[in-house]
């Protein structure tokens, strides 16, 4: 009983000088608290020394903390889980484990622990150490076990404040900042404050960042590697952690999550670590996770103005296809806008109407007017139609061409208007995996706002042909005759207009039918054209008749080359068929007529061939002022 009351006595006293220098003292960090305890104890123990050796989670490693210089001299200054593990059976096994100088039998070891949980070891020195008695030592022991958790409390509480209070700022920052690489740059610099002996690396899924500083890698997803702690981590959206036992040391994988999304993860290597404590893995995703909500409002910001300047840029291009512009024009302007805008080196518009041949419409890059392109184009024709969507290629070297292009970037997209076109849009680069999916898709917007407005100049410009083109003969149409020979007769001093007339060509009709009855107007078209070549105009001039309009040549040339049209046609067609013929010729010095006298003339002298026997030639009178 006396010895108890004594030891009840001393471990009040404890008590007293612990709350009175817990309350007095207030080291900076929770280790001088430590150490600076360890010096109470001495004095309360009259011990040579006193150290505690304090487990770290961290490191796996019981850590001493003493503020008696010599200690360092005969303790180990620390000793792994490992060695705890394996070299010791019993309290005493400790002792030899910490005892660098064989100091022996004056010393004493105690454990601390909470619980059933050992987080550490008072160590105390000297003969009144050695003949201190075991309850009293265990007595002390608590006592201490009590005052440092309560300071580790205490101090966790501050950090835990200070952390956070971190966090907040930064956080602050996060959803302010429109810079990707800022976000980036705040995340590393955030997580290195708060763990400054980690390492750590950004694993994104896209190219968000030209900044080199930043430690950023390629998130790979390999069907290969669909069981890797990073891509499960960025798959699943959840914290992997994996443990490197070899290099005694864990790597945890936090997913930076938005709304959205999964923009990559955050990968924390630990400097021959091998636990993660439950609240610092919280710390870890709670950063992850609102650094991906503000790399995600960073990411829709420049989206949106990407998307901006993406529509600003085909509201422009459509609203310049979209004036009285050339085909050719349209299509040079598209080259020109496509190579600005994506930086591509060659740009080709190319139509077809069968999968065996393609026609390269002008206006398009040196390349594509090349022979050297059709290998390279008719392998993107046979593709596209084959998967019949665009084609997005970034390295042509891997695709089966036959002879392989200097380009190695490309993007086809199809252009398809109804009937009036069927084609690809191609744009090539010589550097591979040069353009980005976000460029094809812009490429895909472009491609479809402008093929309607190439549609349309093909349309208008089939239409103006059509206008001054006969749709059978393929020769000019009468309406574009009468327009070419009033403006000649304006400019010109002679010329002469020829009407041909297929003889009996009712018959024709009659005896072979209406279609017969075309060929047979086509051959002789074909006739007149082959033989007329440049010198004049020739014209489909109603039914079964056709005129010839040649500017600036006499009367008797004229006759010349009406007569070997006359000749041509009755040995050459088939069923054979002859004409009568009629020129009006006329001259400024004898007089400037207008279009209907020069018709009225070639009109009569046409009437007279036919009356007269038909195949022949009748020269009109020239037409002269009456005296």
């Amino acid at each position: 009983m006396i010895v108890q009351s004594l030891i009840k006595k001393r471990i009040e006293k404890l008590q007293s000088r612990l709350f009175q220098y817990f309350i007095s003292e207030s080291p900076f960090t929770y280790e001088q608290f430590v150490v600076n305890l360890t010096d109470e104890i001495k004095k309360f123990s009259e011990a040579s020394f006193c150290a505690i050796y304090l487990l770290d989670v961290w490191k796996g490693r019981f850590q001493i903390h003493s503020k008696d210089g010599v200690v360092k001299e005969s303790l180990r200054s620390h000793f792994s889980l490992d060695d705890l593990y394996t070299q010791t059976k019993s309290q005493s096994d400790v002792q030899h484990i910490i005892d660098a100088k064989a100091v022996g039998s004056s010393l004493r070891v105690t454990s601390l622990h909470s619980g059933q949980t050992i987080f550490g070891y008072l160590v105390l020195k000297g003969t009144s150490a050695v003949q201190m008695e075991e309850e009293l030592l265990r007595a002390v022991s608590s006592e201490v076990t009590k005052c440092i958790k309560k300071v580790e409390g205490f101090y966790t509480s501050m950090e835990e404040e200070k952390k956070y209070e971190l966090l907040y700022k930064v956080t602050s920052h996060f959803h302010s900042s429109i810079d990707t690489d800022g976000v980036l740059k705040e995340i590393i610099d955030t997580l290195r404050k708060t763990y400054p002996d980690f390492q750590y690396f950004l694993l994104l899924s896209n190219d968000y960042t030209k900044d080199n500083d930043l430690p950023v890698r390629e998130l790979t997803y390999d069907m290969d590697l669909e069981s890797s702690a990073s891509t499960q981590a960025y798959i699943t959206g959840e914290v992997q952690i994996e443990d490197h036992l070899v290099e005694k040391c864990s790597i945890l994988y936090a997913p930076l999550k938005g709304k959205q999304g999964i923009y990559g993860v955050l990968k924390v290597v630990t400097p021959g670590y091998l636990y993660f404590p439950k609240k610092d893995v919280e710390f870890f995703i709670f950063i992850a996770n609102t650094a991906g909500k503000a790399l995600e409002n960073a990411q829709l910001y420049q989206q949106s103005r990407k998307l901006n300047s993406d529509l600003q840029l085909i509201n422009s291009t459509s609203q310049k296809l979209n004036s009285n512009m050339r085909l050719t024009e349209k299509i040079s302007y598209m080259a020109y806008k496509i190579q600005q805008s994506f930086h591509a080196d060659e740009v080709g518009f190319v139509t077809y109407e069968e999968l065996s041949s393609h026609h390269v419409l002008e206006g398009s890059t040196e390349y594509f007017a090349s022979s050297e392109s059709s290998t390279l184009v008719h392998y993107v024709k046979e593709s596209v139609c084959h998967q019949d969507a665009p084609l997005f290629i970034s390295d042509l070297e891997t695709k089966p061409i036959e002879h392989v292009p200097q380009y190695r970037s490309l993007m086809a997209v199809p252009m398809k208007d109804h009937e009036h076109i069927s084609g690809l849009a191609i744009v090539l680069h010589k550097e591979p995996y040069y353009f980005t999916f976000e460029s094809f898709k812009l490429l895909q917007s472009l491609v479809a706002h402008s093929t309607l407005a190439f549609a349309n100049s093909i349309l208008r410009e089939e239409l103006e042909k059509a206008v001054i083109t006969d749709y059978l003969t393929k020769l000019h149409s009468r309406v574009h005759l009468d327009h070419c020979v009033e403006q000649h007769v304006k400019d010109d001093e002679k010329g002469c207009l020829i009407l041909f007339d297929i003889d009996n060509f009712k018959n024709i009709n009659d005896t072979y039918g209406h279609q017969v009855g075309d060929e047979v107007i086509c051959q002789v078209a074909d006739i007149i054209k082959s033989v007329i070549g440049g010198q004049g105009l020739s014209a489909r001039w109603g039914g079964e008749e056709l005129a010839v309009y040649l500017p600036m040549l006499p009367s008797e040339k004229a006759h010349d080359l009406t007569e070997m049209i006359r000749e041509k046609i009755a040995i050459s067609t088939s069923p054979g068929v002859t004409v009568s013929c009629g020129i009006a010729p006329w001259k400024a010095e004898w007089l400037r007529p207008n279009r209907k006298q020069i018709v009225q003339q070639a009109d009569q002298a046409l009437y007279k061939a036919k009356s007269s026997g038909r195949n022949r030639i009748v020269t009109a009178h020239p037409i002269k002022e009456r005296s």
